[in-house]
């Protein structure tokens, strides 16, 4: 199988207010194929969200490598892993990240950043009418229950066509009854799009559904004890 995303001797710590660093991801290595789902459970505060904001160019590691597609991002700038986000990789915040004074279609068309204005129109449209918010185009956030929240915000990551998606405990804010929904649209849409998926969260019985599980506790080395950033 062909790999999409290689992470090797990744090391992440952050300054203390009294002075020193603290360590809160040390990973050896770490890879998911093209096409591949994966799920990566950990403890609240366990470097999870750390974890992604890496993958993404979010944040930059202290050492170590993360290659995506072949494409060293450690080694871009910050202007060149902007763009290169914009084009490659989806993001499903926990906390949904929606513009408030925009409708549902505008916030979707502002995850492409790329292509004409009619195109994107098309796309957008398309992309809520998949997540079963055909009648909602023109509804701004607060009009729209919390996991219809959550639809558009998966709608806006896949709006790019990305080649992988980052989904940060994208069940969280959603009620139980609705969380498996939202679980199956995301692997779903994902598999249509042909997009590799990496989802990360606390909850076992979300991450027990996919073939592969990871646990952050395995695959870094910084033990929970001694992390506290999430």
């Amino acid at each position: 199988m062909t790999q999409l995303l290689e992470i090797k001797d990744l090391l992440k710590s952050f300054a203390q207010p009294g002075g020193g660093n603290l360590a809160v991801l040390d990973i050896p290595q770490f890879q998911i194929a093209e096409g591949e789902q994966v799920a990566l459970i950990g403890q609240s505060g366990g470097g999870k969200t750390t974890l992604l904001h890496l993958i993404a160019g979010l944040l930059v590691p202290d050492i170590g490598s993360i290659r995506i597609g072949g494409v060293e991002i450690t080694r871009l700038s910050e202007q060149g892993r902007d763009r290169f986000r914009a084009e490659t990789i989806g993001y499903v915040f926990q906390t949904f990240n929606l513009l408030p004074a925009f409708t549902a279609l505008e916030n979707v068309r502002l995850g492409m950043t790329f292509g004409s204005g009619k195109h994107k129109h098309e796309r957008a449209a398309d992309l809520l009418a998949h997540v079963g918010l055909k009648d909602r185009l023109n509804y701004r956030p607060k009009q729209l229950s919390v996991g219809q929240q959550q639809r558009v915000a998966i709608a806006r990551a896949l709006a790019g066509r990305p080649k992988l998606l980052l989904a940060d405990e994208p069940t969280a804010n959603v009620d139980p009854n609705s969380a498996e929904s939202v679980l199956d649209l995301i692997r779903g849409t994902c598999r249509e799009e042909k997009v590799s998926l990496l989802t990360v969260t606390h909850d076992m019985q979300i991450a027990s559904s996919f073939d592969r599980l990871e646990t952050l506790d395995e695959i870094n080395q910084v033990t929970h004890a001694n992390a506290s950033a999430s």
